[in-house]
């Protein structure tokens, strides 16, 4: 986890953005890019500022490989409707994404490492790969040796975070329903995202 943790703050440092809103985020303190030439700003072009997008949102999710981003877009586009929200909502129906939002973790880094250690439920069949896509009503629920994690008790006793309205929880049992697809609007990111700038990117 050590090495996730100096990662996820790496980002945050390297885009110039305190992406997940956190307090512990080096960024609070210093608003440059790390290295010696980090405080040197450089006006960026309109490629620059949609590659920038691109990196964040990758990012904010736990550096999603860019294959894998890729393929967010392509099923964005093939799918009715804005594409820009539809890459959003598709994002955020990731199981990592949703015991995020749920606070069941304290960060995208550890939603990740938990599912994949096999610690999560999706209407009561153990899932353990990271980007599966919940459904609309699906209940996720937590396995009960992860129930008395430090990790989990620590998180969501947080006050750091609120839960979206597209989730329901109860922390008694440590179990959720994914209510339905959000928009862009109902997102609680920590940092302004601009899904229309990454759709931009890619369809240059």
């Amino acid at each position: 986890m050590a090495k996730r943790e100096q990662a996820k703050y790496k980002i945050d440092r390297r885009l110039g953005v305190n992406l997940w809103g956190r307090p512990k985020s080096p960024f609070n303190k210093r608003e440059y890019g790390p290295g010696q030439h980090g405080q040197r700003r450089k006006k960026l072009s309109d490629y620059g500022i949609q590659l920038r997008m691109k990196q964040q949102l990758k990012g904010y999710y736990g550096n999603i490989s860019e294959k894998q981003f890729r393929r967010y877009y392509a099923e964005a586009v093939r799918r009715k409707g804005d594409t820009g929200e539809n890459l959003i909502e598709i994002l955020e129906r990731r199981l990592d994404a949703v015991i995020y939002r749920m606070k069941f973790v304290p960060t995208v880094f550890s939603a990740r490492q938990v599912v994949n250690h096999g610690h999560v439920k999706v209407n009561g069949q153990r899932v353990n790969i990271p980007s599966y896509q919940v459904k609309d009503g699906d209940v996720v629920e937590l396995g009960e040796k992860a129930k008395n994690m430090a990790l989990i008790l620590e998180a969501i006793q947080s006050s750091e975070r609120d839960t979206p309205d597209y989730v329901e929880v109860d922390y008694n049992s440590l179990k959720g329903t994914f209510t339905r697809g959000p928009k862009l609007a109902d997102v609680p990111y920590g940092a302004q995202m601009q899904p229309n700038l990454v759709i931009e990117f890619y369809s240059r």
